[in-house]
């Protein structure tokens, strides 16, 4: 069949033998060539589903609308207009329309950043084409393709089988079914139910266990799943936990406003004589002071902002309510190798039981010596080269060069091991043709080791394993020593383990066993005992030196380490100590939780900072207990084991480069780059993006606050209204697009990361900044009615005096945005007088709006002002000057007992 004459919907394929499939589809075990995989990603297209379908524009933009405070808002526009006072309503009813199309405009950027995001972390495949693995973006395979997929892995499209071992997956999404379908080789009945399609893999679902190599038989919207796309939701929802708060708050302020105007409302008419009209309009101002329009709005930009900013440095969040979590972590629960480590790792020592070799060289490169710890030249040694061979079969790592640079396809430590037997100057792929693979056993964190079964070149076969040390030793009952094996001598092994841990080196154990040379198939009962030990060999991964300045800027932000590693305790130990996690790394194994009561746990979590030989179970069990002390944990993950800790944790990150999709679908965050900084990194944008929405409540609610005294005063006192509705509302707006909106785009303080982390259940509104909102509301109050009556003095009428009344509110918050942009220290500062170029940006478009209001006739026939005199104008100026020194020494005189 011509590779033009495929159709991958031409049949049942789980009815098929592996065999036909590969005829039907013009593929093979070597995969296709690059030029056809490109003629077939033409013909059959991306392989992705159909894009979610997004909400028009128009509903977008009236959904702007559907809020409490916008409809409070409305409803005032629609009295006033109701009572006469036309150009009062339509004012109110344009500052409204501006404020959803600035809504509008904000949230359809924010959702173009995590789309952008979402594509950062698109997931990618090992696919064979021309005889080679390659790691792929999955929307580049194509029907023909042949796919390699293991524990852990999200299958990229639908696969056809042609090898399973010990393979499972979990349909859920697909079928209901709660328990992994196991996945095998032979083609089953035509009309074999979803759920019973064994040889099949269907796109989307997860492998929870085992290897497998399968050929793409259906792609994108061809696949099952892309068949009922609809019920998969792509679009990451703009939602939090705060934001959700906040629409709360502005639910149940606006009956608060309610409520108050009609109290002020029948104040005003019983008490004070006013004509009903003349109060329906006092409550019209009323509400059109109290309600924060724009708050929402600010929230979720400050939010997209951050995501943004976290993306830039290597830290992609999944789920933005991490953002608000992410500041307020108190442990970080994080891996070593690759984490902490570089994750280039070297074999420096083998240990055989006759013997120790040093090995010299860095990095992936296959040039090194191999010397005896004297310095000389080793002598010759049949069971080092067995360890070395063992080493390069049981293995799965390719080596290669580009440009002069040395890379690994596949785990670090086996990229080792693969270098260590080009340096002794074997080649590694002629060494595996002539050892011919029959079958493995992959690795898996259970059970801690790796088998395979090879042909012997003498005509038997062999099996070697590879794994942690002490699970292989468990399993043999002799060591290689001359011609014939010995009795295993364990007191040796851990002699020799714990002397490689004591430098730093994690340590893998190698085994070997001759079977029978009609073994076809490799069972864990074969392997369970009786194997002949080979040796150990030692591997160092020396710490990331950006790792060691993370783990020192944590600690002064009081921010915990905790070290969960599956090596031994002396290496784990050994890292700790020069990453300095702790002034005296205490280390824990993970055997020692399994019975510990839940209690006891809870204390040790507290003291010990290096948990060794840990297991996914123990992670999980770790994460639990720091909660349970009212920790925010974030715990990174990398393996399929992983996701019920990295789920469970507050923060769950996933690593990016190594990390399993099943970790990543679990996790909150991906780091792209697996390095402990990004997540510090994350941490300190974490902090920042609530520093600023701080800021952006206690600037925003002030200016409401102290317009609604100004009104409340008013009808109290019986005083004339220093400013009207319309007015108040030109106030809102124009501070509310412009300067309300740079402290979204603040930079971390100095001071960011050298205070403690907040607490689990801290309120956004701190006891400092409820003071503060109400003691600036009332600060403004008294400049608005202190420049009002200055104005009566110097002759001004109503209008110019009202106009006056706007000027200085807005003067004020002009100082009061640099008083508010350091929360945590002084604002008299060359910084802090300088500004960023977002707030110099703001200030300009506000002065020119302020004398625009001042001084155009047309502005005066809106808002009822006049124009102001340039010599009040610096009075202005003074007041607003004299507001940020009060503001100042009050910040100095609360800050540290309030914060």
């Amino acid at each position: 069949m011509k590779p033009a004459d495929i159709a991958p919907e031409q049949g049942a394929w789980h009815a098929r033998s592996g065999e036909e499939t590969c005829v039907a589809l013009a593929t093979g075990l070597d995969g296709l060539s690059r030029d056809e995989a490109a003629r077939r990603l033409e013909r059959f297209g991306p392989n992705a589903l159909p894009p979610a379908a997004r909400t028009h524009q128009v509903l977008r933009f009236l959904a702007q609308f559907n809020n409490a405070l916008i409809y409070f808002l409305l409803s005032a526009a629609v009295a006033a207009i109701t009572l006469g006072h036309v150009i009062d309503g339509a004012v109110i009813v344009v500052v409204v329309l501006i404020n959803a199309i600035v809504g509008f405009i904000q949230e359809g950027k924010a959702e173009r950043a995590l789309d952008a995001i979402r594509d950062m972390i698109a997931p990618h495949a090992v696919v064979v084409r021309e005889g080679e693995r390659h790691t792929l973006d999955t929307r580049e395979i194509v029907p023909g393709d042949i796919v390699v997929i293991e524990a852990g892995d999200k299958v990229p499209a639908d696969l056809r089988l042609l090898r399973a071992r010990g393979l499972s997956a979990d349909e859920a999404i697909l079928t209901g079914e709660s328990v992994p379908a196991e996945k095998t080789e032979p083609p089953v009945a035509p009309d074999a139910a979803l759920g019973d399609r064994a040889p099949i893999l269907h796109s989307g679902t997860l492998v929870t266990s085992g290897q497998g190599i399968g050929v793409a038989v259906a792609t994108g919207s061809q696949t099952e799943i892309g068949r009922i796309s609809g019920m998969i939701g792509a679009v990451q929802t703009l939602t939090t936990p705060l934001l959700r708060q906040i629409n709360a708050f502005g639910t149940r302020f606006t009956w608060f406003a309610i409520a108050t105007g009609a109290l002020l409302f029948a104040f005003a008419t019983v008490f004070r004589g006013y004509d009903w009209l003349d109060a329906l309009m006092v409550v019209v101002a009323l509400a059109v002071g109290v309600v924060p329009e724009g708050l929402p709005a600010v929230i979720t930009i400050t939010l997209a902002i951050g995501v943004r900013r976290m993306a830039a440095r290597n830290a992609v969040v999944r789920r933005l309510p991490a953002v608000e979590t992410l500041g307020a972590t108190s442990v970080i629960c994080s891996d070593k190798t690759g984490t902490l480590t570089r994750n280039e790792m070297t074999v420096r020592h083998l240990v055989t039981a006759a013997s120790v070799t040093e090995i010299s060289g860095l990095g992936y490169a296959p040039e090194g010596r191999f010397q005896a710890p004297d310095g000389s030249e080793p002598a010759p040694e049949p069971e080092r080269d067995a360890l070395i061979g063992a080493g390069l079969l049981c293995n799965d790592a390719r080596l290669v060069e580009r440009d002069g640079h040395w890379t690994v396809l596949g785990d670090p430590m086996e990229g080792a091991l693969v270098a260590t037997a080009a340096k002794s100057g074997l080649h590694p792929e002629t060494e595996r043709a002539l050892w011919r693979r029959l079958d493995e056993i992959p690795f898996d964190a259970q059970h801690r080791f790796m088998a395979t079964l090879h042909d012997d070149p003498q005509g038997a076969r062999r099996i070697f394993v590879k794994g942690a040390p002490e699970r292989v030793l468990a399993m043999c009952a002799t060591q290689a020593s001359g011609g014939t094996p010995l009795p295993l001598d364990p007191d040796y092994w851990q002699a020799r383990i714990d002397a490689c841990a004591a430098g730093g080196e994690r340590v893998l154990g190698f085994a070997t066993l001759a079977v029978d040379p009609e073994t076809e198939r490799l069972g864990f009962d074969m392997v369970e005992t009786g194997l002949t030990f080979l040796g150990l060999a030692g591997f160092i991964d020396p710490p990331r030196d950006e790792a060691i300045a993370a783990v020192a800027e944590c600690r002064s932000a009081g921010i915990a380490i905790k070290m969960i590693t599956g090596d031994h305790k002396g290496t784990a130990a050994a890292i700790a100590r020069q990453l300095a996690i702790a002034d005296d790394p205490k280390v824990l194994e993970g055997a020692a939780l399994d019975g510990m009561p839940d209690e006891t746990l809870r204390r040790v979590v507290e003291e010990v900072s290096v948990f060794a030989r840990a297991t996914p179970e123990h992670k999980l069990r770790i994460v639990d207990a720091l909660q349970a002390n009212g920790h925010i944990v974030a715990m990174t993950g990398d393996g399929v084991n992983d996701a019920p800790a990295v789920k469970q944790a507050d923060v769950g990150v996933a690593m990016g480069r190594k990390g399993t999709e099943a970790a990543k679908e679990a996790a909150q965050m991906v780091l792209l780059d697996d390095n402990f900084a990004s997540i510090v990194a994350a941490v300190h944008e974490g902090r920042t993006v609530y520093d600023n929405i701080r800021k952006v409540i206690g600037w925003t609610l002030p200016t409401n606050g102290g317009e609604v005294l100004c009104v409340i005063l008013a009808i109290l006192l019986g005083l004339t209204l220093p400013m009207t509705p319309v007015q108040i509302l030109w106030v809102n707006m124009i501070l509310t697009v412009t300067l309300g909106l740079v402290l979204a785009f603040e930079p971390p303080e100095p001071d960011v990361m050298n205070r403690p982390p907040r607490p689990r259940d801290a309120p956004i509104l701190s006891r400092f900044l409820v003071w503060r909102i109400g003691f600036v509301s009332v600060l403004f109050m008294l400049g608005a009615f202190g420049i009002f009556a200055y104005a009566g003095m110097r002759g001004y009428g109503i209008e110019g005096a009202r106009a006056m009344v706007v000027n200085t509110v807005v003067v004020m918050e002009i100082f009061y945005l640099f008083n508010v942009r350091y929360l945590h220290r002084s604002s008299f500062s060359l910084i802090g007088a300088m500004g960023t170029p977002a707030v110099l940006g703001a200030i300009a478009v506000v002065v020119a709006a302020q004398l625009l209001f001042t001084y155009a006739p047309f502005m005066h026939e809106l808002f009822d002002s006049a124009p102001v005199a340039p010599a009040d104008g610096l009075v202005i100026l003074l007041i607003g000057f004299a507001t940020m020194v009060i503001l100042e020494v009050e910040k100095a005189l609360t800050r540290r007992a309030m914060l």
